[in-house]
Protein backbone atom coordinates (compact mmCIF):
# COMPACT_ATOMS: atom_id res chain seq x y z
CA UNK A 1 0.00 0.00 0.00
CA UNK A 2 1.00 3.54 -1.00
CA UNK A 3 1.64 5.70 1.86
CA UNK A 4 -0.85 9.38 0.69
CA UNK A 5 0.82 12.85 1.82
CA UNK A 6 -2.20 14.88 1.07
CA UNK A 7 -4.12 16.83 2.66
CA UNK A 8 -7.36 17.90 0.88
CA UNK A 9 -8.46 21.69 0.71
CA UNK A 10 -10.75 23.31 3.13
CA UNK A 11 -14.42 21.39 2.49
CA UNK A 12 -12.94 18.29 1.07
CA UNK A 13 -12.28 14.68 1.96
CA UNK A 14 -10.05 11.88 0.06
CA UNK A 15 -11.60 8.45 -0.16
CA UNK A 16 -10.62 5.36 -1.43
CA UNK A 17 -13.20 3.84 -3.22
CA UNK A 18 -14.21 0.06 -2.02
CA UNK A 19 -14.10 -2.21 -4.77
CA UNK A 20 -17.93 -2.98 -6.75
CA UNK A 21 -19.66 -6.22 -5.99
CA UNK A 22 -18.58 -8.97 -8.87
CA UNK A 23 -21.38 -11.36 -7.50
CA UNK A 24 -25.28 -10.64 -6.96
CA UNK A 25 -27.30 -12.06 -4.08
CA UNK A 26 -28.42 -14.56 -5.93
CA UNK A 27 -25.14 -15.68 -6.71
CA UNK A 28 -24.59 -14.56 -10.42
CA UNK A 29 -20.90 -13.32 -11.36
CA UNK A 30 -20.71 -10.00 -12.95
CA UNK A 31 -18.17 -9.23 -15.69
CA UNK A 32 -16.52 -6.08 -15.25
CA UNK A 33 -18.29 -4.23 -17.87
CA UNK A 34 -21.97 -4.66 -16.67
CA UNK A 35 -20.60 -3.43 -12.85
CA UNK A 36 -21.26 -0.05 -11.94
CA UNK A 37 -18.82 2.40 -10.42
CA UNK A 38 -18.39 2.07 -6.72
CA UNK A 39 -20.33 4.52 -4.41
CA UNK A 40 -19.00 3.47 -1.14
CA UNK A 41 -15.06 4.07 0.21
CA UNK A 42 -12.83 4.67 3.32
CA UNK A 43 -11.99 7.87 4.46
CA UNK A 44 -8.21 8.53 3.95
CA UNK A 45 -7.78 11.95 5.09
CA UNK A 46 -10.14 15.21 5.70
CA UNK A 47 -9.90 18.92 4.72
CA UNK A 48 -9.81 21.65 7.32
CA UNK A 49 -13.43 22.78 8.04
CA UNK A 50 -15.42 24.79 5.26
CA UNK A 51 -16.64 28.48 5.79
CA UNK A 52 -19.75 29.41 3.93
CA UNK A 53 -20.51 32.59 2.48
CA UNK A 54 -22.68 33.45 5.00
CA UNK A 55 -19.68 32.88 7.13
CA UNK A 56 -20.46 29.82 9.34
CA UNK A 57 -17.79 27.26 9.96
CA UNK A 58 -18.61 23.58 8.24
CA UNK A 59 -16.77 20.97 10.08
CA UNK A 60 -16.53 17.01 8.34
CA UNK A 61 -19.54 14.65 8.88
CA UNK A 62 -16.79 11.87 8.91
CA UNK A 63 -13.79 10.87 10.40
CA UNK A 64 -10.55 9.33 9.20
CA UNK A 65 -10.93 5.13 8.15
CA UNK A 66 -14.69 5.87 8.43
CA UNK A 67 -17.13 3.51 5.52
CA UNK A 68 -18.98 6.14 3.58
CA UNK A 69 -21.73 6.40 0.78
CA UNK A 70 -21.25 9.34 -1.65
CA UNK A 71 -22.90 10.65 -4.64
CA UNK A 72 -22.86 8.57 -7.62
CA UNK A 73 -21.28 11.64 -9.66
CA UNK A 74 -19.78 13.62 -7.11
CA UNK A 75 -15.90 13.98 -6.36
CA UNK A 76 -13.40 14.22 -8.56
CA UNK A 77 -10.85 11.59 -9.57
CA UNK A 78 -7.12 11.11 -9.21
CA UNK A 79 -4.92 8.57 -10.13
CA UNK A 80 -1.67 7.86 -8.31
CA UNK A 81 0.82 4.94 -8.09
CA UNK A 82 -1.66 2.83 -10.18
CA UNK A 83 -4.55 3.16 -7.74
CA UNK A 84 -8.03 5.35 -8.23
CA UNK A 85 -8.61 8.24 -5.27
CA UNK A 86 -11.77 10.57 -4.94
CA UNK A 87 -11.69 14.52 -3.64
CA UNK A 88 -15.44 14.22 -2.20
CA UNK A 89 -16.92 17.40 -0.98
CA UNK A 90 -18.39 17.02 2.87
CA UNK A 91 -21.88 17.76 0.83
CA UNK A 92 -21.12 14.28 -0.89
CA UNK A 93 -21.33 12.20 1.95
CA UNK A 94 -24.99 10.77 1.81
CA UNK A 95 -24.25 7.96 4.69
CA UNK A 96 -21.66 7.04 7.44
CA UNK A 97 -21.60 2.64 7.70
CA UNK A 98 -22.20 1.74 11.40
Amino acid sequence: MVKLKLKPTAGYLLIEPLEAETKTAGGIYLPDTASEKPQKGKVLAIGAPEITEKGIKKSSPVKANDIVIYKKWGGNEVKIAGREYLFVKFDDVLAVEA
